[in-house]
């Protein structure tokens, strides 16, 4: 018999805030299979993404790299052709990778054609799905106004007697209401609303059975090893559900909002400038948060009730015990916290992310919780450590988070960083500010996260006295914060000194030409004994 293939589910959801399971300590909304998965593996309390929005999130993600490296920084800004993502790196040692779901990916058209390459072909369609083959993309978002191609979720809903235009809108992410009238899911007033779908077919275990689609298939096949990334378009926005999810909480169960008022008279321009913009106001409301929390429960308690399913397929297919599990989310969403709407700041309720991963091979340490600083870059060195890959230093910036997945306990970092370009927000406009000064950066260690906004003063917490993130010291003259304002700012100016983009070449090359010239280049020579006293000979040219 061959060996058993070793393969990774690597499953995301989008705009999932780390506290917003039951393992993490939500008291009302309780998800009992991500539960078992993190009993069953390591959970891990200090994830941050590198960029709190989607496409430059998953962009990192994808490439194990910082944003500052790969360019793309905002939704709709893609990764420049030749920049390899995990995909790519797996695909040389042997691994399939597939994508069932969001990637957030656009292609860089003028790049491709630049090169003369076909968006069409092998080549350019990897390109355009972030590295993966696609199995079934479908970032759900916009789906007939040209920002992607319409899904194949569309198409299946329309296979399933719903022939609407656009069936992911005027179906799964709308509702009627009393009346019969069919009110669209964008509208926040509209959040309590069952979506228009049979729960079975809505977007989460349309996905769900995608993945086990394509998991049958390889298994089949035999083909292996693979790593599927099931990337859920939920809880992101429009907050709308099906039953039985839609009345399942309700007012009761909202959390007060963490925030205070010396936030809302807050003299920092961009934290103004977002607590003062359309999408912010409307989220601070309190009637908001009635309406959009429980729906925004609901969707995440689907999401664990399709884990449910899903794990029990594995075990009873017999993929369970030699697949790696991953789950996580892109960035999290304020939900009214802070004043703050969506996410784009470095709060925790924004940058920090839940991270849960069962390796098989790590029986050890099953129900083990870590503190660890952990970057969203680190999943793709831990991956391509997992297939046996050799470890790419000079491109993956993340670190490879096995041995500490294996109780070895090394540490990985003094600190995390994540970025931020607000070139694009209401903020920037109402500040006034060049574009190319709309950018912020996080630096965070085991106590201390500071905000360093260009052309500004920096915000800073103190997290192990203020959890809550509720009092700014950014302008503080006490010794402590004065102390972590320039050790944290010193840490992200080495940071940025680091070399992000020489990835071509691997540090071995360097050494190898370490004091040598290309073969017959003689610089600095006076004559041939100069040269023989270094142990060379003159080759003349012919």
């Amino acid at each position: 018999m061959p060996e058993r293939a070793q393969n990774v589910l690597f499953i995301m959801a989008d705009q999932l805030r780390w506290d917003y399971l039951s393992c993490y300590g939500h008291p009302h909304l309780h998800t009992p299979h991500l539960d078992a998965l993190a009993a069953d593996g390591m959970r891990f309390n200090r994830a941050y993404v590198q960029s709190p929005i989607c496409g430059p999130s998953r962009m990192c993600t994808y490439t194990g790299r910082y944003c500052r490296s790969h360019g793309a920084t905002w939704n709709g800004v893609p990764l420049r052709v030749g920049e390899r993502a995990m995909g790519d790196h797996l695909r040389e040692i042997g691994v399939q990778s597939v994508i069932v779901g969001k990637t957030h990916m656009v292609p860089d058209r003028a790049g491709l054609d630049w090169l003369g390459i076909d968006p069409a072909s092998k080549v350019g369609l990897r390109h355009a799905e972030c590295g993966f083959d696609p199995f079934d993309r479908d970032d759900g978002l916009h789906p007939n106004t040209g920002y992607n191609p319409e899904p194949a979720y569309n198409r299946f809903l329309r296979e399933k007697g719903y022939n609407s235009p656009n069936p992911w809108d005027e179906h799964a992410n709308s509702g009627l209401d009393a009346e019969g009238k069919r009110r669209s899911g964008w509208f926040l007033k509209y959040s309590d609303l069952p979506a228009d779908i049979p729960e079975a077919l809505s977007e989460t275990p349309y996905m769900t059975t995608r993945a086990m689609e394509f998991m049958a298939q390889a298994q089949a096949s035999g083909a292996g090893p693979w790593l599927c990334h099931l990337s859920f378009i939920k809880p992101h926005w429009p907050y709308i559900v099906p039953p039985p999810y839609h009345d399942m909480y309700g007012p009761g169960d909202v959390l007060p909002p963490v925030r205070s008022e010396a936030e809302r008279a807050t003299d920092h321009p961009v934290f103004k400038g977002y607590i003062d913009s359309r999408i912010c106001r409307s989220f601070a409301r309190d009637d908001v948060r009635e309406k959009i929390i429980p729906a925004y429960m609901g969707l995440v308690k689907q999401i664990d009730d399709q884990m449910g399913r899903l794990f029990s397929w594995m075990k009873e297919n017999g993929l369970w015990d030699d697949t790696m599990i991953v789950f996580t989310s892109d960035h999290g969403d304020y939900l009214g916290d802070h004043w703050m709407g969506e996410k784009d700041l470095f709060h925790d309720q924004s940058a920090r992310i839940p991270l849960i991963i069962r390796d098989p091979r790590a029986g050890a340490q099953r129900g083990a919780v870590s503190d660890a600083l952990v970057e969203s870059i680190d999943l793709a060195p831990t991956f391509q450590g997992f297939f046996g890959g050799a470890p790419r230093p000079h491109h993956y910036e993340g670190r490879d988070l096995t041995a500490l997945l294996h109780g070895e306990a090394p540490k990985l970092r003094d600190f995390a960083f994540s970025e931020y370009d607000y070139a694009t927000r209401p903020a920037r406009e109402a500040i006034g500010n060049a574009q190319e000064d709309a950018r912020l950066w996080m630096v965070r260690d085991a106590r201390w996260k500071l905000t360093y906004a260009e052309g500004f003063r920096p915000m800073l917490f103190d997290m192990e006295s203020d959890p809550d993130e509720l009092l700014d010291l950014g302008a503080s003259d006490a010794p402590a914060a004065a102390a972590a304002r320039a050790r944290l700012t010193e840490a992200l100016f080495a940071w940025t000194r680091r070399h992000h983009n020489r990835h071509t070449k691997d540090p071995q090359w360097f050494d190898d030409v370490l004091g040598k010239e290309p073969p017959g280049v003689l610089i600095g020579y006076w004559d041939e004994e100069d040269l023989a006293a270094d142990g060379l000979s003159f080759m003349p040219a012919r």
